[in-house]
């Protein structure tokens, strides 16, 4: 079995369809009986027609007991009506409605696992693409192996078309991997010695053998996954809010119950009145609307760690945007090749690319596609890594090529300090040829076409009060990307502790939403009350932020804008409509005018209906973006 693909247990939503199942059957035998085959005499002092019926009654036990557990630790929800519905149902020998209330408590909630499975599609969807098995090579054999098996350091082998079972190191072989369900990136990236691999890339043509550098549960996909599951599993402050108003409607309705029973003298419309106020899968409409936002915000490539996110999103005030990966495209273009004395432009470029092919930096792509463009002939690249602080490296043609960056260089090269250029505006790389350095490579990151209308929108259209644009890069750089799309409150070279005083500033004041691509981000997007990360140049695994847009696009924050808007909406309407229909119901049992059976059915249906409402979040609307 698939150790990623936790479902939830067969036999928690069975219960409550069994007990459904048998709360319908024995309302039908009931009805058979006493309508139609009319038994004489009586059975254990019981009329024929309620056997089926106290069966029932007895088999709701498993409900009844939680509803008292819940009641031990003082939580006064609306379900706690039914379980005193029943209660007095069965004191008054009311059997038939006490069943009503059974099935309408265990059909709302066997409804609520089936919409939230139902909901949760995209969950089980990344399940089954990751592979059981996987192929351990020892000793020149290749033997398969259950996914959870596999251990740190162990040699896998990884076949033509197949998916890459966990975070690994290429030890062999030459192949492409589609890494786009993970990063974002829509082509193929070449695979050699060296390079590294993640769980749930698509292998090319060639077979890899690779070494496990992380668990199947350590690794990104599995890492992803749990976002995925972490996020249906919280419950944000609108469920509270639904608890909250049960905490007032379930004394009020007993209240009303117990002054109709006392004006009335009648014990069974003190059982009327509960019946109809009785919302089982009422408040259930809250997270089914959640969760079903959820889903439809995967779908947009949004994916949501804290469903709080979709109740407080509409009630920012102040947007903060970190500047790279946001309102620009995150892809920076290589400006300028400055190369050494002794080297050509073409030479390291050409070296450099064919190098940079097999990384997934930021910088990667931008020269690769500057020596496309040059026509310059790509080499084979042997020996290929990439560690933390020290860049990338790699073997072309029998000579070392290193590319870093000015730190690195003061700290393990230090004699080829004083050769660097002075430093300018913008992104930078260096590149060091056998040791001796040999060019440095500038780029800049352009703003986004629709990064003005963007920021113009979010004051009129979603009740924006400021927008603020945060960045560590240099002045020049941010007022220049500042003027180009709108954004006058402006600071730059800011450290992520500086970011992080500025937000919790900011957030004392107003809700707050900051935009950011998850790298030197993480304090400010936690510390926002809402956190976005952008997933092109972050890791969707980090715990900071609420939200990851897995394409790097604003017209995605827009859609997240707008699912948070329509959930809160379709929420509240569900919740408090129902409640409303609940009120007219049990003001007309109060008056005597509908008695216990009547009572169950109209509950029923008005409980069905709060629910269908609710699933209307898991559908994608006409529109989902209101800029241009």
């Amino acid at each position: 079995m698939n150790p990623l693909a936790k479902k939830t247990p067969v036999w928690m939503i069975s219960k409550e369809i069994m007990i459904a199942v048998v709360a319908l059957a024995a309302i039908v035998i009931h009805v058979v009986l006493r309508f139609g085959v009319k038994p004489s005499g009586a059975l254990f002092g019981f009329a024929p027609w309620d056997i089926p019926l106290l069966i029932a009654l007895v088999c709701s036990a498993p409900l009844l007991i939680g509803l008292l557990l819940n009641l031990a630790r003082l939580e006064f929800s609306s379900d706690l009506l039914a379980g005193i519905s029943i209660v007095t149902a069965i004191l008054l020998g009311e059997y038939l409605a006490g069943t009503l209330v059974v099935l309408m408590l265990s059909g709302g909630q066997a409804l609520e696992a089936f919409a939230v499975r139902r909901a949760s599609f995209a969950l089980e969807a990344l399940a089954r693409r990751m592979p059981t098995l996987a192929h351990r090579q020892q000793q020149g054999t290749v033997d398969d192996i259950a996914l959870a098996a596999v251990a740190v350091g162990d040699t896998l082998v990884v076949f033509p078309h197949e998916t890459c079972p966990v975070d690994g190191v290429v030890l062999e072989g030459r192949s492409t991997m589609n890494e786009s369900y993970l990063t974002g990136e829509p082509y193929l990236l070449p695979k050699a010695i060296g390079s590294a691999v993640l769980s749930g890339a698509i292998n090319g043509e060639g077979a890899l053998t690779i070494r496990a550098e992380k668990s199947a549960t350590d690794s990104r996909y599995a890492k992803i996954m749990q976002v995925m599951r972490d996020s249906e599993q919280r419950r944000p402050q609108l469920r509270r809010l639904g608890d909250q108003i049960g905490a007032v409607y379930t004394p009020l309705a007993v209240a009303i119950a117990i002054v109709a029973w006392v004006v009335s003298g009648d014990a069974v419309r003190f059982l009327s009145v509960l019946v109809v106020a009785t919302p089982c899968p009422l408040l259930i409409a809250i997270p089914v609307a959640i969760i079903g936002s959820i889903s439809l915000a995967a779908r947009r490539g949004i994916i949501i760690k804290d469903p709080a996110v979709l109740e407080k999103v509409d009630t920012c005030r102040i947007a903060i945007f970190d500047k790279t990966g946001t309102l620009t495209y995150g892809s920076p273009q290589l400006a300028d090749v400055l190369p050494a004395a002794n080297f050509s432009r073409n030479d390291v470029l050409s070296a450099v690319a064919s190098l940079e092919r097999y990384s997934r930096h930021p910088l990667a792509g931008a020269i690769v596609q500057a020596a496309a463009e040059a026509n310059l002939p790509l080499q084979e690249a042997e020996e290929v890594a990439e560690r933390p602080g020290e860049g990338l490296r790699g073997v072309i043609g029998g000579v070392t090529i290193q590319v870093t960056s000015r730190k690195a260089i003061s700290r393990l090269w230090p004699a080829q300090v004083e050769l660097l250029p002075p430093l300018a505006g913008g992104l930078e790389c260096v590149v060091l040829i056998a040791g001796r350095y040999a060019a440095t490579l500038q780029f800049r990151d352009e703003p986004r076409e629709e990064g003005k209308s963007f920021v113009d929108h979010l004051k009129p259209l979603h009740g924006f009060q400021r927008v603020l644009l945060v960045s560590g890069d240099r002045e020049s750089e941010v007022r220049y990307l500042a003027e180009k799309v709108g954004i006058t409150e402006v600071y730059a070279s800011q450290s992520p502790e500086q970011k992080l005083a500025l937000v919790q500033k900011e957030t004392a004041l107003a809700n707050t939403v900051f935009m950011g691509d998850g790298i030197n981000d993480a304090p400010a997007l936690t510390a926002a009350t809402v956190g976005i990360a952008f997933g092109q140049g972050s890791d969707v695994t980090a715990e900071a932020a609420g939200a990851v847009i897995m394409e790097s696009s604003l017209q995605r924050v827009d859609e997240l804008l707008h699912i948070g808007r329509r959930m809160r909406t379709i929420a509240l309407q569900s919740a408090l409509g129902g409640m409303g229909l609940s009120l007219i119901g049990v003001s007309i049992a109060a008056a005597g005018y509908l008695p216990p059976v009547a009572g169950a059915i109209s509950q029923e249906v008005i409980d069905v209906l709060a629910v269908l409402n609710a699933l209307r979040a898991a559908l994608a609307p006409k529109m989902l973006s209101d800029y241009e």
